[in-house]
């Protein structure tokens, strides 16, 4: 299970990388700060249920940032 923290480590470098190259900062530099937590945690080996339970954290704040962020900050299109 933290060989699968790194590898989500390894596509969010992937694409932090590509929006760097788009010249989109704030989105590339939040997901370099994902790859490197990613990363942290893909090596402090801890149980697989641990890694559970924080995944399904990250999805959690994940997929309520994304519901914030497209309701409330993006408005209504006119």
């Amino acid at each position: 299970m933290a060989r699968m923290f790194r590898v989500l480590g390894f596509w969010t470098l992937v694409i932090a990388l590509m929006a760097f190259a788009g010249d989109m900062f704030e989105f590339s530099m939040l997901f370099f700060m994902q790859t490197a937590v990613f990363f942290l945690l893909g090596y402090l080996n801890f149980t697989e249920r641990t890694y559970m339970l924080m995944f399904w954290g990250y999805m959690i704040l994940a997929f309520l940032g994304f519901t914030y962020w497209t309701v409330f900050e993006m408005g209504i299109p006119v």
